[in-house]
């Protein structure tokens, strides 16, 4: 995988543009895939943004992946190269779903400066989408349990484990601040429409699209 490059804007660039999104009447559109945007990594945030302007924006962010609808949402995919992403997933699943693949309810929160490192070896594959690449999902093989590192909204360091789906939440959205697509880390020959996956393999689990796909 090719390093994305750094994004060079400035931090008035950064606190002008912010200040465009929240103003606007209308929810933002979210980038697609071949937007440049998506490819650079982002700048840390390092107080570009008042407390007021941040505070605006996470809340635009907020009801923009609610709208989508999605469970995740980087700054990069409105636009704005910066290290802030939101994440919650609230949303009701198939009990067998929810069951493989270990989902639990996230409540909403913004990191700021994300990492995250895998904690031990297992690895689970299961499809995955992006709202950044419309119409697509993947499966992606991804570390089952990581410990992520980020600064909340207030300024104040935090650390926590997630596991499951909430661990592939954390990772999807963390790496979009890299420049990393989901369809970076993906098993290409799983890559299907969206009406095909819902029509054949919207299984709890991907070893049927295995078989049948050949990956």
């Amino acid at each position: 995988m090719s390093p994305a490059l750094p994004s060079h804007w400035s931090a008035a660039r950064l606190a002008e543009t912010a200040a465009e999104i929240v103003a606007t009447e209308s929810l933002p559109e979210i980038v697609q895939a071949g937007h440049p945007v998506l490819r650079t990594q982002a700048v840390p945030f390092d107080g570009q943004l008042d407390a007021a302007l941040l505070a605006a924006l996470i809340e635009v962010m907020r009801r923009t992946m609610h709208a989508a609808p999605g469970v995740g949402l980087a700054a990069p995919q409105i636009g704005l190269p910066l290290r802030l992403a939101v994440l919650e997933d609230t949303w009701a699943a198939d009990h067998d779903v929810a069951e493989a693949r270990e989902r639990a309810p996230l409540p909403f929160f913004a990191m700021l400066n994300p990492v995250y490192l895998p904690l031990g070896d297992e690895r689970a594959a299961f499809y995955e989408g992006c709202l950044s690449v419309h119409g697509y999902t993947a499966v992606v093989r991804r570390p089952s349990r990581i410990e992520a590192r980020w600064t909340a909204p207030d300024g104040t360091a935090r650390r926590a484990e997630f596991s499951g789906w909430q661990a592939r939440i954390v990772q999807h959205e963390t790496d979009h601040l890299g420049g990393v697509l989901y369809v970076d880390r993906a098993e290409l020959r799983s890559l299907c429409s969206n009406e095909e996956y819902s029509a054949r393999w919207s299984h709890p689990t991907p070893e049927a699209a295995a078989r049948e796909l050949g990956f």
